[in-house]
């Protein structure tokens, strides 16, 4: 990753308290929970208090899930811990504001590479010259968002998975201008927030993503090709490899639209490449507002 050996060996990361979060969306507000939980102070951002609202109240309510499972026996204990997420964590309208005092922003908003640039173009100005920059971008290149700074080497990207609580994994995205502390500071933090970092450089969909897509993708193809019902695929790769869901039910569980949101920026940036090729059963459903379980219905229909 960054560095050189010789660099690694004499840099020394930066210890991160203050976190700023812009994006108080579930991936916003989960990751808020998880720093807030772990003794971190908090600045969770968002556009307007209603939405801000919205979000503690959704922390409040995980952090309850958390307690009742964990603290079954010891109810002073859970309630301890649910005051002290709530107190680490503030809000604000006013993301320059918030970045005035913090070691680290992690950006969680839309997908949209030119949004995200304008908003990191204006922290930059604005933030203390030690502050870490983050995005967790799923898809977008962190070094064409970062290219909006002056602080290359003080920019990576840490990819959390949703539901953020529950989710071990971060994958922590070094630029090739990621300075090994920084580098080495991200790390640090996914650890004491209690996840299991793995480390990749700046490739589209890192590694999950990258894996996960194209194989959901092929799934599809085959189900349009007419090989295998999507009913016998699923059952087939959970009984097959083991896993806890199947193809189809994955990108219900994910959303259609996301998954065609990341095909088509994939598709745009490597046409010729057969893994990004477009599917007409996908667009066919998205294009019908079918996302999967957050409307009601994907390639299954629910309840």
């Amino acid at each position: 990753m960054p560095g050189s050996p010789c660099t690694r060996l004499i840099s020394v990361s930066v210890v991160i308290k203050n976190v700023t979060i812009i994006g108080g969306g579930l991936m916003g507000a989960g990751i808020a929970q998880v720093a807030a939980s772990t003794g971190h102070s908090v600045t969770l951002v968002d556009t307007s208090d209603d939405i801000l609202k919205k979000s503690v109240k959704g922390i409040e309510g995980s952090v309850k899930r958390v307690v009742k499972k964990k603290f079954a026996d010891k109810p002073e204990a859970g309630e301890e811990l649910i005051q002290k997420v709530l107190q680490n964590v503030s809000t604000s309208t006013d993301a320059g504001l918030a970045v005035r005092g913090s070691d680290l922003v992690v950006e969680a908003i839309v997908e949209n590479l030119k949004i995200k640039q304008d908003l990191f173009a204006t922290l930059d100005k604005l933030a203390p010259a030690h502050t870490i920059f983050a995005s967790n971008t799923s898809s977008l290149s962190v070094s064409d968002i970062a290219s909006s700074t002056s602080r290359l080497d003080r920019f990576g990207g840490l990819h959390f998975f949703n539901p953020v609580p529950m989710m071990k994994l971060v994958e922590v995205i070094g630029t090739s201008a990621t300075s090994q502390e920084t580098f080495d500071s991200l790390m640090s933090f996914s650890k004491v927030l209690g996840k299991t970092p793995v480390s990749c450089k700046d490739t589209p969909g890192f590694i999950v993503n990258r894996l996960l897509v194209p194989y959901t993708m092929e799934a599809i193809r085959l189900h349009e090709r007419g090989h295998a019902s999507k009913e016998d695929i699923d059952i087939a790769m959970k009984l097959g490899a083991g896993y806890p869901m199947g193809p189809f039910e994955l990108s219900d569980y994910v959303g259609l639209d996301t998954i065609k949101f990341i095909m088509d920026g994939w598709s745009a940036m490597d046409p010729d490449n057969p893994l990004f090729a477009q599917s007409e059963l996908l667009n066919k459903l998205v294009a019908e507002g079918k996302y999967g379980k957050k409307t009601g219905e994907g390639f299954y229909k629910y309840k």
